[in-house]
């Protein structure tokens, strides 16, 4: 069965990705990212097969994981893949701690092994905010992206294995959340 490695926002801060979900449908056929009834995220990794086992991939999520702090990003920009269909995508900054996280999973399981998008040298991190956008609709989906200002912030807290379709987690792990200092 298929799965994939991801960090995801259960933090209240996701509902900004998902308010730009929801502005982003109106240029799909139907809302692709509600549909999955999953929190927003940012995908490290896709198996097929052949695949490691779920338990080598727990383990490596697992240790990842450890001792780990949320991350908090930024999206100051929305860009797209070309498709078809056109995909609408917020672009994270900093990046470093999700190049991270995707260096330790592929250094520990076979990369050949992962969907050829999601492999080291082809990764883009990203999180995906419709992935069916009409061909009718793309010069309207891209004035939308151009005419993005900027200003969220998410903070993302789970790192999960995900098995797919049916899409379900099969197990995750909560990263530590930020210490702050009283003054």
């Amino acid at each position: 069965m298929p799965f994939a490695l991801t960090v995801k926002s259960l933090d209240v801060t996701a509902n900004a990705i998902m308010s730009l979900w929801d502005q982003a449908s109106a240029f799909e056929d139907f809302p692709s990212m509600r549909a999955l009834n999953y929190p927003p995220h940012i995908t490290f990794a896709i198996y097929s097969s052949p695949a490691p086992s779920d338990q080598a991939a727990i383990a490596i999520l697992e240790r990842v994981a450890e001792g780990r702090p949320a991350i908090e990003l930024s999206f100051d920009r929305i860009r797209t893949f070309d498709g078809p269909p056109l995909v609408l995508w917020a672009d994270p900054e900093p990046k470093t701690a999700l190049r991270d996280i995707h260096d330790q999973i592929h250094a520990a399981i076979d990369p050949g092994l992962c969907h050829p998008h999601y492999r080291p040298g082809s990764w883009v991190p990203h999180c995906t905010l419709a992935m069916r956008i009409c061909a009718d609709r793309n010069t309207d989906a891209q004035a939308f992206a151009n005419a993005f200002c900027g200003g969220l912030r998410v903070t993302f807290d789970i790192i999960d294995c995900v098995r797919l379709e049916p899409l379900n987690v099969a197990a995750e792990s909560r990263l530590r959340s930020a210490v702050t200092k009283k003054s």
